[in-house]
């Protein structure tokens, strides 16, 4: 099998390896994926029932849309009481295209190719029912990336910032870590991010332990993902963690999706030369 494609391992190593414990002095960019801190996730814990998505101008479509297939076949499939609330700065449609919010990076002015997501709550609104009420209150806010991270982010910052002390848990997928960067939560944790930018994404969390060579990476209540479709595997590891690895194997089954079964395989690495001085 060549290296570049998912290896197919046992599905167990998943779960094995994000339960170490013997690991005293993490190590910081040399270190494997698998050598995490013990996890804060228990699969005999209440489910996760309600999720959010944060969303801006110039998101990744996959970053999204592949987390939430995932989460809407779980729905689906199986009766765990689920809730969804797509999150964003204002009321207004929320497009893929960052060329439309005036960023210019990879902008092609014959080219306009967009999708919108509506949004459900603003940060504000959220924010309230966060503090005011358990019913409405976040467990999960699934944070995507894409080359809308590269403009004014001010606004998110301070929602993940704010947020993130009554959540149970982050999914972040690709440069979506550097709007958790930037609001200080992945301090003196290990974490993962998108292999061609990695030198601009680590740049934005001096104080991270940031892992060159990760599919994702499980620190504390937070995984992140590398870029784009790892997304869709450290949902699979995500919903391992918190519902059962049969049950996201049986998710994957149904989409027909071979997973990375191996956090720590991750030949982008190499390729965008991710870490390298």
């Amino acid at each position: 099998m060549s290296s570049s494609q998912p290896q197919s391992k046992s599905p167990h190593k998943i779960v094995v390896g994000l339960t170490m414990t013997t690991l005293h002095n993490p190590p910081t960019n040399g270190a494997t994926a698998s050598a995490v801190k013990p996890p804060f996730f228990d699969v005999n814990d209440p489910k996760p029932v309600r999720y959010g998505v944060l969303l801006f101008p110039g998101f990744q479509a996959l970053d999204v849309f592949g987390p939430l297939d995932v989460f809407n076949s779980l729905a689906m499939l199986y009766s765990f009481p689920t809730k969804l609330t797509m999150l964003a700065k204002t009321s207004d449609p929320v497009e893929t295209s960052h060329q439309r919010a005036g960023n210019t990076m990879f902008s092609h002015p014959e080219t306009d190719v967009s999708q919108s997501m509506i949004v459900n709550r603003t940060f504000a609104q959220q924010l309230e029912l966060q503090d005011g009420t358990e019913a409405e209150a976040i467990d999960v806010l699934i944070v995507p990336g894409g080359v809308g991270t590269r403009g004014d982010m001010s606004t998110e910052i301070d929602f993940v910032k704010r947020i993130y002390p009554n959540l149970k848990a982050v999914l972040c997928v690709c440069t979506g870590a550097t709007i958790l960067a930037r609001a200080g939560i992945l301090d003196g944790r290990r974490a993962t991010t998108n292999k061609r930018a990695f030198a601009w994404a680590t740049s934005t969390g001096p104080d991270v332990k940031w892992v060159p060579e990760a599919r994702w990476v499980v620190d504390g209540n937070i995984v992140t993902g590398s870029g784009i479709s790892a997304g869709i595997d450290a949902t699979y590891a995500f919903v391992a963690l918190n519902y059962g690895e049969t049950i996201a194997q049986e998710l994957a089954d149904c989409a027909e999706y071979v997973r990375w079964m191996d956090q720590d395989h991750d030949p982008f690495a190499k390729r965008w030369k991710a870490g390298a001085s």
